[in-house]
């Protein structure tokens, strides 16, 4: 059929060449076929440039530029494939939006490539199918040639792959040649000889020392080795360089040989009999074992070791030099070091110890060596290749010169600095070596966001789906195995309930790898210098614009770009004509991160095709999107700092999984359009606002109907909205069995009187059913007279960890109903209420007077005729409370101060609180004395127990904050609950949210 109608559509053409005329029908019939084709020998190239990373094969500059074009192809035959598929999907989205309109049912793409069938749509289809089958020729042309020269130059990529060369550390050391690290020394040492915190325990306990290739783990192992003390502490020392892979016979053998330096050959290849003969040697003898590099993650090969080296002979010693966390777990660590960098004037002793031979030398060349010797770092290997690099160098511009490289453009870095990181770069899968070296593009002493980074390693197509896994939990897979191999450094962690990494840095010489691993695909052009690119190579670039830079046309002919990083602090730079000048060029791009002065996205955005990741920070303020940005349907991430309101047809992109939003005010007002909740398959909002009858309706709540993939924390904004209850119901909020987090923001009564408004939020909060896996819950400002009226719910949440409440100015009494107790005669029934909770917080509940106990009054709590309490066990986990801004609260309820687990009360700006639990002159203080650390008004009191006296200009270290002092104002950011990725700080005129990254 489709032969036949495309014929005759050609016979319309009039006297064109009979040949041609059919190529071009093959050509367009045969598209779907080629296309699945074009998909076998995208893998197969992949698989294949893979192999050759892997073994090192790459030995001659015709193989290296081979397999570089190999790589360009690579790249377009995925452009081609997205092509395709874009095209498959807007077509869809086109046939969608010609139905009866539904603002809250899905786009449903058919997860399959169409078959070209003549259909009303038979024109926008034809030159896509046309242009598509010319590429793919071309393409399939363009491989040919390449394989062609692969024989013709007689490319073997079959051969034995080279091995990485692993030094052999001995346990020698020059004791007169190491700087730094005192403090490393003393810890160690006193736990290896028994006076540090370790619990003998066990006959032997583990050490690890974990850092970066060249941190110097092996020369601390060393000095610990060969340390007096330790000699003459241990009957027997032991060292085995252990390294990769993790043989189990030759680190049997070489212990043996270790102890028993006059055993004879040992041909035995049994595990068994080795492990023997060592548990017989050292049985009873206290030991003393350093396994050096030890790389491995599995458990199975060290476990026959751990019972072997047991005796009964107690206070033996094992210490692991390693650059992997895992590695050190693996091998049952009870104590693990991570090392830092050294300080820069212990990098230029190390440094000017090997450059210089002379004094004379050292007088005209000390200024620029100090600046060579910052250049590492803190890294020690680095300050010995540099100095070894400058040894034969005498002139100051030779040494200036090497100061203004880049550390991976020196000669020799390679085998010197180099080599430890290419161990373990190569010791990763290639979709994490990927991820590693994409870091590249951004600057050095670059504050990664943790998601910013995870969710352009997706837009980039480096993560390799797997069953039954999502995407987002693969990506923090990739990170965590990552940040263990000691790549990453500097985590900052915000999360307030967990300890999760929001925030890190890379180490300038790590950074200078990664560039080294993608110098012909990775630029960077900064502010005024030379613009010098590979344009056929590049895909990434990092670009800093400046006043003085020259012309930028030269980079527009990089047109395969994948990654675009565009930052300026310029203000009156023409940013509108430089975006859609790149929008129009830079057509191939996955991932797009604006840090300039920009006001509105330009409509040619909209060629970004292929676009996954768009990134608008900070310095771009609030922006204006074009309704052409909705053309983006391959789109997955959208961060947005602030804008005023998203496009309309937002609905249309139906591939977005993250959208999230950084507003330096309380009430983000952004508008969201009506249709959001057709982006089924988001798993990230952030913020989700109701709309008012201001402007336009825009959303209502029950758009959150069909949005059961989010996971995370959502914060709903303009809860007040909300008139309509059956929205309530309809936002079906405990569909949400992903989510962890929720935030209900209630605002200033807009137009309403003020008792319909009280009426009107708690019928609000009465109808919505929690998710069930909630860990973070925050309430702020609803207008009822009750803590929440669907306590019950809440009380049993099995997972709710942080509780926030605050801004309910219309409480005066809380009792049992905040347990979620019913019935007082039957407390009993409720079970454990709160099981999981560990922070509880109340802020600004001005008009709250009393905090009833379960059942009675004040702090009074209810007894049966025996005496004995039956109240049922509540918030069993309890470990910080925090009561802020409540003026007229009386008393705390003794099943809160009594809480098993309290280690943290904070009180601030509640006067008559602060007044009855003052240490030494409160009438309570004794109910909370107990609590190791307390805090009131503004003032650490207690810290570990201990009592604490500030003098007017004493600053303390505590738990409270990173520093306290003794100032009035102290308070009010000490107690910071993070609602995701959000500190929340309190003031006198209310709470307020602002990024936890300033």
């Amino acid at each position: 059929m489709a032969d036949t109608l495309l014929i005759d559509l050609f016979k319309q053409l009039g006297s064109i060449a009979v040949q041609l005329a059919k190529q071009e029908i093959n050509l367009l019939v045969g598209v779907d076929e080629e296309v699945q084709k074009l998909r076998g020998k995208l893998g197969m190239i992949k698989a294949m440039l893979d192999d050759a990373e892997e073994r090192h094969a790459v030995k001659l500059r015709t193989e290296k530029f081979w397999l570089e074009q190999l790589q360009n192809q690579y790249y377009e035959m995925d452009d081609i494939l997205d092509t395709w598929n874009t095209a498959r999907i807007r077509a869809e989205i086109e046939k969608e939006e010609g139905k009866p309109a539904d603002t809250n049912a899905p786009v449903v793409v058919k997860k399959k490539v169409c078959s070209f069938i003549p259909s009303p749509s038979c024109c926008f289809n034809l030159p896509l199918r046309h242009d598509v089958g010319h590429m793919i020729r071309k393409l399939n042309e363009k491989l040919d040639m390449i394989f062609k020269d692969k024989a013709t130059y007689g490319i073997d990529f079959n051969r034995q792959p080279d091995v990485v060369e692993r030094p052999t550390t001995t346990s020698f050391v020059d004791v007169s040649q190491i700087f730094g690290r005192n403090s490393y020394r003393d810890d160690p040492l006193k736990n290896m000889l028994g006076v540090g915190s370790l619990e003998e325990t066990n006959s032997y306990c583990v050490i690890s020392l974990v850092g970066l290739g060249g941190i110097g783990k092996t020369t601390l192992a060393q000095l610990a080795y060969n340390h007096h003390d330790v000699q003459a502490h241990f009957q027997k020392r032991m060292w085995i360089c252990v390294s990769d892979p993790f043989d189990q016979c030759n680190v049997a053998k070489a212990i043996i040989k270790e102890v028993d330096p006059d055993h004879g050959p040992l041909n035995d290849t049994n595990l068994q009999t080795l492990l023997s003969k060592i548990h017989d040697l050292i049985k009873h003898k206290k030991y003393f074992l350093v396994l050096d590099d030890v790389w491995t993650e599995d458990f199975q090969k060290w476990e026959p070791f751990k019972i072997a080296l047991k005796n009964d002979v107690q206070g033996s010693r094992i210490l692991v030099t390693t650059r992997k966390q895992r590695a050190a777990e693996v091998m049952g660590s009870v104590l693990t070091i991570n090392l830092k960098v050294l300080s820069d004037e212990d990098c230029w002793s190390i440094f000017s110890k090997i450059a210089f031979s002379n004094e004379e030398q050292l007088k005209y060349l000390e200024d620029i060596g100090r600046k060579l010797a910052s250049k590492c770092k803190g890294l020690p290997l680095a300050a010995k290749t540099l100095g070894s690099l400058m040894q034969n160098k005498r002139s100051t511009e030779q040494w200036n010169n090497i100061l203004d490289s880049h550390m991976w453009e020196l000669e020799d870095i390679e085998k010197g600095l180099l080599a430890p990181l290419l161990l373990s770069y190569y010791e990763l899968p290639s979709t994490m070596r990927r991820c590693f070296s994409s870091c590249a593009v951004f600057p050095k002493d670059h504050l990664f966001s943790r998601d910013q980074l995870l969710f352009h390693w997706m837009a980039q197509g480096y993560i390799e789906s797997k069953a039954n896994m999502e995407l987002e939990d693969i990506v923090e897979e990739y990170f965590e195995k990552l940040a263990m191999r000691s790549f990453f450094q500097d985590f900052r962690e915000y999360d307030y309930a967990y300890a999760r990494i929001l925030s890190f840095k890379m180490h300038d010489i790590v950074h200078d790898f990664a560039q080294f691993m993608t110098k012909n695909e990775s630029f960077e052009i900064d502010g005024d210098k030379k613009l010098e690119i590979d344009c056929q190579s590049a895909r990434h670039l990092r670009l800093e614009i400046s006043k003085e830079m020259q012309c930028l046309e030269s980079i527009y002919h990089a047109k395969s770009l994948r990654t675009l990083f565009l930052l300026s602090r310029e203000r009156d730079y023409e940013f509108d004509m430089l975006l859609s000048n790149s929008f129009h060029h830079f057509k191939c791009l996955r991932t797009l991160i604006l840090d300039c002065p920009i006001k509105k996205l330009p409509d040619a955005i909209e060629n970004l095709i292929h676009l996954r990741g768009l990134f608008i920070c900070d310095n771009v303020g609030r922006v204006e999107f074009p309704e052409t940005f909705c053309n983006l349907c391959n789109l997955q991430t959208l961060k947005i700092e602030s804008c005023n309101e998203l496009p309309q047809g937002m609905s249309k992109l139906i591939n977005l999984r993250h959208l999230s939003f950084h507003d330096r005010f309380y009430w983000n007002n952004v508008v969201f359009p009506k249709g959001i909740g057709k982006l089924i398959g988001l798993r990230r909002l952030s913020e989700f606002n109701i709309g008012n009858k201001k402007d336009r309706e825009g959303c209502k709540l029950g758009e959150l109907k069909n949005l059961n993939q989010l996971r995370g924390t959502l914060i709903i904004n303009r809860m007040e909205n909300v008139v309509n209850v059956d929205e309530a119901h309809n936002a079906q909020l405990k569909d949400k069995i992903h989510l962890r987090g929720l935030a209900l923001m209630f605002h200033e009564p807009e137009g309403r009187m003020e008792n319909d408004r009280m009426e009107n939020d708690v019928k609000v909060l009465t109808a919505l059913e929690l998710p069930p896996n909630l860990q973070r819950l925050t309430i702020r400002g609803h207008e009822g007279n009750t803590i929440y009226p669907n306590l019950p719910t809440l009380g049993q949440l099995p997972f709710l960890e942080v509780l926030d409440i605050g801004g309910l100015d219309n409480v005066k009494k809380v009792g049992d109903e905040f347990l979620g107790i019913e019935d007082s005669k039957n407390k009993k029934d409720y079970g454990i209420i709160f099981p999981n909770l560990k922070s509880l917080r109340f802020l600004w509940m001005r008009n709250w007077e009393e905090w009833i106990g379960m059942g009675g009054t004040g702090e009074e709590e209810e007894e049966n005729d025996n005496g004995i309490v039956t109240n049922p066990i509540t918030m069993p986990r309890l470990q910080s409370l925090t009561i802020e801004g409540c003026h007229r609260l009386k008393s705390l309820p003794n099943y809160l101060l009594t809480a098993p687990l309290l280690k943290k009360l904070v009180i601030y700006r509640s006067r008559l609180l602060q007044e009855r639990y003052q240490r030494g002159t409160g009438e309570n203080w004794h109910k909370i004395s107990h609590i190791s650390n307390i805090m009131l008004d503004g003032k650490v009191v207690q810290i570990d127990g201990e009592p604490q006296f500030y003098s007017k200009t004493s600053n303390q270290q505590n738990e409270f904050g990173s520093e306290i002092s003794d100032k009035d104002d102290v308070g009010a950011g000490s107690a910071e609950c993070v609602v995701d990725e959000r500190v929340e700080v309190d003031n006198d005129e209310g709470p307020e949210i602002c990024d936890a990254d300033r």
